[in-house]
């Protein structure tokens, strides 16, 4: 499987076995921040983990569900509601995704953990958020600190960087979940410097745990 990172908290997943011989893609969180028509180009599938226009971009991928007849959605409840207001001619390829259920997108197999995002401050209301663990290998979490539970994680999926954390909760999250490796995302308000001390951080106490930190530029893929 070969991961491509986005701007911000945007994925995208390949893997063999598509249509025509192509590639299956399944892409998660495509935001306003992110490079949404890449992402989706050539995907049947897209996970989305909450509703904050950083996750999802209503506009574009309203219209990518419109365009493309194959293409399928999952999302919590009230955002596949928004898609389906967004698309209305692709209602019946836009899914509810609950929290600790399983199911198949685009030949990869999603397992849900969580149901709510993290805490930004008592007056600010609290959103469904769902993370995604791509067939047993990949863990998107979202804006949570979510640690799935009896399974384990080969490649963790980090968010370095949010109004909602800081540094220290990064790292327990990491040394919690015990991924083998991990990569970045929602990062894209840090700059060089905020991006070396986070990282720095992330690095060096990963490394303790057994964790390898590995930084992605968007754009830059790896293979799993």
């Amino acid at each position: 499987m070969r991961m491509t990172k986005l701007t911000h908290a945007c994925i995208r997943l390949e893997k063999p076995g598509g249509p025509a011989g192509g590639n299956r893609v399944l892409v998660i969180d495509p935001g306003t921040f992110s490079e949404v028509e890449e992402a989706l180009d050539g995907a049947q599938a897209f996970l989305v983990t909450h509703e904050h226009p950083d996750h999802l971009d209503l506009d574009r991928t309203g219209a990518a569900l419109a365009a493309d007849t194959g293409l399928e959605a999952w999302a919590p409840a009230a955002v596949a509601d928004q898609l389906k207001e967004a698309a209305p001619s692709a209602a019946d390829r836009i899914h509810v995704a609950e929290p600790e259920t399983e199911f198949d997108a685009a030949g990869f197999h999603v397992k849900t953990f969580g149901s709510q995002h993290a805490l930004i401050h008592a007056s600010v209301p609290v959103v469904a958020n769902i993370g995604y663990l791509v067939d047993g290998e990949v863990f998107h979490p979202g804006d949570s600190f979510t640690v799935p539970h009896g399974v384990s994680v080969s490649t963790l999926l980090v968010p370095i960087h949010a109004p909602w954390s800081k540094v220290g909760e990064v790292l327990d999250f990491m040394i919690a979940v015990g991924a083998t490796r991990a990569y970045p995302i929602h990062n894209a308000l840090l700059n060089e410097r905020g991006t070396g001390i986070a990282e720095g951080h992330a690095k060096r106490i990963g490394a303790k745990y057994g964790t390898e930190y590995v930084h992605l530029e968007p754009g830059e893929s790896v293979d799993l």
